[in-house]
């Protein structure tokens, strides 16, 4: 063997010594850690719980099996007589533990307005939902989330809507429940209206949950929206009162980005407000069927998360 190729052998051998012994250099970087968790808000199967292919009582199981989900967000209209019914709940109780599901929060709509300028009316709608906090609690959920609609000018349902959260608030806290408020329609989806019914609310377990597609004023024709908020301006705004958030998803383009939303526009508000809690998905498209628009809006979701 020639002097040449046994140095070349030698130094051949030391590289790949060197190598071993540096697994690391080659190995796949791991997947950087999302700041946040995914929860499935029940609504994203509105449209399957009304035609009755499914019930409420199904739905842990199919957040589990179909989309892989731990964490979900219930809306009280599709179990809206069971809110004090122990042996539904104990049922509905089985199947979180059966599935693995951690229960986060009960979505109320249909108890009346905390925002109401009428006292009376205001103090029914607070009784109405105290129910629903009690639910919440036997659920084993940190939250509810109400409405701060109302009738009257912005500053008068502003100040009603203080006196409604803040007796709400009062009763959910002994029980360790928080009550967060969604911009769903009219003054509520005003970022800066919002923010500052919750800088006069001034309570720990009062909050918001910025829903990141749902920031439409006033209603036009059809359902379309004739005035709208800025949505990035908006979750900016909500951002230091949220105790959860909403990530809404309507249509997708070629590459999976959400047509309406720039999500990575929007969960880098999200990161920069130090917000490290839960996003649920809430699916409202119709190009795509239920679970496949889910699917969708989870894979955007892990692929922007790790990034921004």
């Amino acid at each position: 063997m020639t002097t040449d190729r046994r140095s070349f052998l030698k130094q051949a051998a030391g590289s790949l010594a060197g190598m071993a012994l540096m697994p690391t250099v080659f190995a796949e970087a791991p997947m950087k850690k999302m700041f946040f968790d995914i929860s499935l808000a029940e609504w994203s199967l509105h449209k399957a719980l009304f035609s009755k292919k499914i019930t409420n009582l199904d739905f842990p199981g199919i957040a589990r099996k179909e989309f892989d989900i731990s964490i979900v967000e219930y809306v009280n209209q599709f179990f809206k007589d069971k809110a004090q019914d122990k042996t539904y709940l104990n049922d509905l109780l089985a199947r979180c533990k059966d599935n693995g599901i951690t229960n986060n929060l009960i979505m109320i709509d249909g108890e009346g307005n905390l925002g109401a300028t009428d006292a009376a009316e205001r103090a029914k709608a607070v009784e109405n939902h105290h129910k629903w906090v009690e639910c919440a609690k036997y659920l084993g959920c940190k939250t509810i989330r109400v409405n701060a609609a109302g009738q009257g000018t912005a500053e008068e349902v502003a100040k009603s809507a203080v006196d409604g959260l803040s007796k709400l608030g009062e009763f959910a806290k002994t029980m360790n429940i928080n009550v967060i408020v969604e911009n769903h329609g009219s003054y509520s989806s005003n970022g800066q209206w919002l923010s500052g019914v919750m800088k006069q609310v001034g309570m720990k377990n009062v909050g918001t949950l910025p829903d990141f597609g749902n920031f439409c004023i006033k209603r036009g024709d059809n359902h379309t929206c004739a005035e709208e908020y800025d949505r990035y301006k908006g979750t900016a705004e909500l951002m230091p009162f949220a105790k959860g958030a909403s990530a809404k998803f309507y249509d997708f383009d070629a590459n999976g980005n959400c047509v309406e939303t720039d999500y990575n526009r929007t969960m880098k508000i999200v990161k920069d407000s130090g917000f490290k809690g839960i996003i649920g998905i809430e699916y409202e498209g119709n190009q795509l069927e239920e679970y496949d628009g889910i699917r969708k809006s989870k894979a955007l979701l892990e692929r922007v998360g790790p990034t921004v």
